[in-house]
């Protein structure tokens, strides 16, 4: 009896597990359904509803899908379901000349909720013109996504969002990781195309942050792997994609911030603080290149005289005071500048976007308790994103929305994606790439972000195809009304650049 019982609930555990992981066809889920009941994951399914948003005046009906979409084994057995966000314009037909914008965020553990809600889609966010949140939370149409000349699919990668592996045993070695995660990740963009039927489409990769690691990653993925060829890769806030700059490269390169901070908060003399912003960073700009870098790498073997001169001129450009730079043999860290610009006032700034302020423990020390650029953003987004996912697309689950997911260990080792997007572009004539970066981003900074455009083309045969853009915000450079508006028409002017004519053909 006890083995008849034992065999009879392993029977009724096996048929609800394969129930649960069903086709969506097959079984599509009713609007009101839940999706997930507790940690049983269902990877194949969705949910359709219809809207409208206006953009530049004119009313764009479109088709939103949200539901999950599966990785498999080997074997062709489901391992996690990835979650995911497509939004298809109803009154376009000729899907041939649609572009498809397949868009990451960051982390690595973060998904796609804030170029979802913050940038591109056909909802945003309820926040002030800064971008600080305002209650009631919740969302509002965005007349400035890019739906009325791109259909768009957000990702949110494994144990992101709603993304989740099979069961919490499956093992997290084929996502957790640089190369890993393009490799699964290109598996399922192919697997979107194809059911979506959108081979002919244009197609872009945009990611924020992380997701740029990520992108430059999957742009030679697609291409070597799946065989499928891009028109345009952008790039918001860019990480270092594993381009070297160690040593007194990296210490000088962050001053340029330092000074567009320092220019924010009224800290430079008056004879710069005069000036509009993109007038001065040039000249902090020329001095990194020309003087700062030279003099670190002759580090302690510097002359007083020349040590003191660099001293003084990185103190007029960063707002600190010279002693506190000579204090740091010339080289500020971004955790101290963070904790130091600011400290005769009680603040701290905020790392990802030094705009925001917070308020420390105590004034002393060498870095900020906290990011209060990320706390605010969190308390805005959180709510919105849930409200938006249950109550306009009508996807009912259990799960809990990851806004940062346990993605460690994460395997950083063998990233060589500014290569991989060099690679990429060169072997695809149509590849276009854009950059677009904050000033005020002290995580991805916008120097840095030339700097990497700089290293990708050592050749400078490919220039033509590459281009960068700074906005006065931070990290989420969107976020700012006035930057959304110019930083959104600049990507519609890209996407629809980066298409070729009608009989162009791709060589050299």
């Amino acid at each position: 009896m006890k083995n008849y019982l034992l065999t009879l609930i392993a029977f009724c555990f096996i048929l609800f597990n394969a129930k649960a992981q069903a086709p969506a066809q097959a079984n599509p889920p009713k609007n009101n359904q839940k999706i997930a009941i507790g940690r049983i994951v269902h990877t194949d399914t969705s949910v359709v509803t219809k809207h409208t948003v206006t953009i530049k005046g004119q009313s764009i009906p479109y088709t939103a899908t949200a539901g999950m979409m599966p990785i498999w084994d080997e074997e062709g057995r489901p391992t996690a379901g990835v979650f995911y966000t497509y939004y298809e314009r109803d009154d376009v037909k000729d899907k041939a000349n649609r572009p498809l914008v397949i868009s990451f965020n960051g982390g690595p553990g973060t998904p796609s909720v804030w170029m979802e809600l913050g940038y591109t889609g056909p909802r945003m966010l309820n926040a002030d013109d800064e971008g600080y949140p305002v209650e009631p939370y919740g969302f509002k149409e965005n007349s400035n996504s890019i739906l009325d000349v791109a259909d768009i699919v957000y990702v949110d990668p494994v144990n992101t969002g709603y993304s989740r592996t099979v069961t919490p045993e499956t093992p997290k070695t084929g996502f957790f990781g640089v190369n890993e995660d393009i490799h699964y990740l290109a598996e399922w963009i192919n697997t979107f195309v194809t059911r979506e039927n959108r081979w002919a489409s244009p197609k872009f990769l945009i990611g924020e942050s992380y997701g740029t690691t990520r992108v430059s990653g999957l742009a030679l993925e697609l291409q070597d792997a799946q065989w499928m060829y891009l028109n345009g890769v952008v790039l918001v806030s860019p990480t270092d994609l594993g381009i070297s700059r160690g040593g007194p490269v990296s210490d000088a390169l962050r001053l340029p911030y330092f000074a567009a901070t320092a220019w924010y908060h009224k800290k430079l003399p008056a004879d710069l603080q005069g000036k509009e912003l993109t007038t001065v960073l040039p000249e902090i700009e020329d001095f990194t290149i020309n003087e700062y870098i030279p003099a670190l790498s002759r580090g302690g073997f510097l002359s007083d005289d020349q040590k003191k001169a660099i001293a003084t001129k990185v103190a007029r450009y960063s707002g600190l005071s010279e002693k506190v730079v000579e204090d740091n043999n010339l080289v500020i860290s971004y955790n101290l500048y963070w904790k130091e610009l600011l400290r005769d006032q009680g603040f701290t700034i905020g790392r990802l976007d030094s705009r925001y302020r917070g308020i420390d423990r105590q004034t002393a020390g060498d870095g900020p308790d906290y990011n209060p650029e990320l706390t605010t953003w969190l308390q805005e987004f959180t709510p919105a994103i849930n409200i938006y996912l249950r109550n306009e697309l009508d996807y009912k689950t259990d799960l809990k929305y990851n806004m940062f997911g346990n993605v460690f260990p994460w395997d950083n080792k063998n990233d060589h994606t500014g290569e991989n997007l060099r690679q990429a572009i060169a072997e695809n004539p149509y590849l276009h790439l854009l950059i677009q970066s904050g000033y005020y981003d002290g995580a991805c900074d916008y120097f840095n972000a030339k700097y990497s455009l700089w290293q990708l083309d050592p050749s400078g045969r490919l220039k033509d195809r590459l281009k960068w853009e700074g906005y006065k915000s931070g990290h989420m450079l969107y976020l700012r009304k006035e930057d959304l508006a110019t930083a959104a028409e600049n990507l519609r002017k890209f996407i629809l650049g980066a298409i070729p004519k009608q009989g162009q053909a791709a060589k050299y």
